[in-house]
């Protein structure tokens, strides 16, 4: 059995509570699963994250990238200490998709330190890979934050 990475046990209720007043809300993502080094979550495909010629916005898919990757970290640190703010992140689009929901895996490449490194892999209902990303956090402390 594996090790998990995350600070406290997860509760994908808890998790989804993050989404509230979101971006994250507003797209309609919803955290579905969380193992003990990955996270998952699914998003419609539908009037909010369609571009105009009917197919899923690349803007949408980095989106559901970063939102993964942010509560990951969230997840790894303390978070009555330490906060995480993304600062890099890319997207490669490789399929179309056009209905449904989509669903990104968000396992870490790295979470120790300062940084953290993410890969999501996003895939449509087929179970065929639609995007990679790359996310990159970095790990303040929550009282130096004041956003």
């Amino acid at each position: 059995m594996s090790t998990s990475i995350w600070h406290k046990t997860p509760n994908l209720s808890d998790i989804n509570l993050l989404n509230q007043n979101t971006l994250g809300e507003n797209l309609g993502i919803e955290f579905i699963e969380v193992g003990h080094d990955y996270l998952i979550a699914a998003m419609p495909v539908d009037e909010r994250t369609r571009q105009p010629f009917g197919l899923l916005h690349g803007g949408a898919n980095v989106a559901l990238a970063e939102t993964l990757g942010s509560v990951a970290s969230l997840l790894v640190v303390n978070s009555e200490v330490f906060i995480g703010v993304g600062v890099e992140i890319n997207a490669n689009h490789i399929k179309a998709v056009f209905s449904g929901k989509v669903k990104g895996i968000c396992s870490p490449l790295n979470v120790s330190g300062k940084n953290h490194v993410w890969d999501i892999k996003i895939y449509n209902e087929a179970g065929e890979l639609t995007c990679v990303s790359r996310f990159t956090c970095t790990i303040i402390p929550k009282n130096k934050f004041t956003g």
